[in-house]
């Protein structure tokens, strides 16, 4: 099991950094022990945080409001929580980019 995903009581844990204004928005490739977040957004009035909530909930097949910022709301490196799916689920649903 990958170590930036683990469960929790909620769902599951994902551990990410996240690269603000990028030019291609996209997940991966794992930096260390974080998957790595590309957005379009800034970082600024929270736009990238949404950006990265919004991805991260297209790519895993739940609701936007599946998807919170559980901690890291303010710097790079973050980390989400995706409710109600067990860690198997959610790399099997990022496939590709879940593997370092």
């Amino acid at each position: 099991m990958a170590t930036w995903c683990r469960a929790s009581v909620e769902g599951t844990l994902l551990d990410v950094v996240v690269q603000p204004k990028a030019s291609r928005e996209g997940l991966g490739p794992v930096q260390g022990e974080r998957l790595k977040v590309r957005v379009h957004a800034p970082p600024a009035d929270n736009e990238a945080n949404e950006a990265v909530i919004a991805l991260v909930a297209k790519r895993v097949g739940v609701p936007r409001s599946a998807v919170t910022i559980a901690s890291g709301r303010t710097g790079r490196r973050k980390t989400l929580l995706v409710r109600s799916l067990t860690p198997p689920v959610v790399l099997e649903r990022l496939g590709e980019d879940a593997v370092g």
